[in-house]
């Protein structure tokens, strides 16, 4: 229990890590209540649209949302106000996100079968291609094309669960979650390495499995472990939210053994 001791915030991947099967568990949700009744600070660190995170802070038993990889955090006052903070100016990140929606365009002739996802209109500065959420079939050499045209430009590409989503700048999950915490709750970079629990389940969650050191992958990161540079410490015994039930189980029983968590 010593590497848990001080962890005070738990961030979480969203898509196939608080969901299963394209559902929210009643588990799940239960275990987002019991850590937030425990005096933990849950943070959903998602690639999800804007629309998406906006009735997450405004729902959800959660203290902060970081959406479309870093873009922006939305946080609730104690009026029940959301409030943005975004990384970018509202106007340049506008100017962005049609230049991705270019690039998109051209990597949908490249891989037809893909799809740009249907929450695109309720995005702020991401594109997002669709290529395991709606559809279905597309070959991990297929993404690769797709996160190339990006990558060929300049933009960053990453692929979810479901998405490959492309964002221009220097901001990705990592960052805005280090900011968030700064500014939000005065944790510098350092102490967050201590307080700070990760979990997650596909590519665009490894700069956080990379910085913080108290990381976990649900199960079903094993279908991507041969492509992660960088991977979470310990994995869950069941996938999705099932996983992220059981490692909040763990965590507030004070069980955090080797029988429940393999290490990665």
């Amino acid at each position: 229990m010593t590497a848990f001791q001080n962890v005070r915030f738990i961030l979480t991947d969203v898509d196939d890590t608080l969901t299963y099967e394209s559902s929210l568990p009643a588990e799940t949700f239960q275990a987002l209540h019991d850590l937030r009744e425990a005096g933990y600070i849950v943070v959903p660190v998602t690639g999800g649209c804007a629309g998406w995170c906006d009735q997450m802070a405004r729902i959800w038993p959660v203290e902060a949302v970081i959406g479309e990889n870093g873009a922006f955090y939305l946080r609730k006052d104690e009026q029940g106000h959301v409030h943005y903070r975004h990384w970018e100016d509202a106007a340049k990140q506008k100017q962005l996100q049609q230049k991705l929606l270019s690039l998109a365009a051209d990597a949908l002739q490249l891989v037809p079968k893909a799809r740009l996802a249907k929450d695109q209109a309720y995005r702020l500065a991401d594109a997002a291609i669709d290529y395991n959420q709606d559809v279905s079939g597309i070959t991990k050499e297929e993404v690769a094309k797709i996160v190339s045209v990006f990558e060929t430009a300049g933009a960053n590409a990453r692929p979810s669960s479901i998405h490959v989503n492309a964002w221009f700048g220097s901001y990705n999950k990592k960052m805005m979650a280090l900011k968030l915490l700064k500014d939000c709750f005065d944790l510098d970079a350092e102490k967050a390495k201590e307080q700070v629990l990760y979990i997650g389940d596909a590519p665009n969650d490894e700069p956080m499995f990379e910085y913080f050191p108290i990381s976990f992958g649900v199960a079903n990161i094993r279908k991507v472990w041969d492509s992660l540079h960088h991977r979470p410490r310990w994995v869950t015994q069941s996938s999705g939210g099932y996983g992220f039930a059981e490692m909040a189980d763990g965590l507030l029983s004070g069980d955090m053994t080797s029988a429940k968590f393999s290490l990665a």
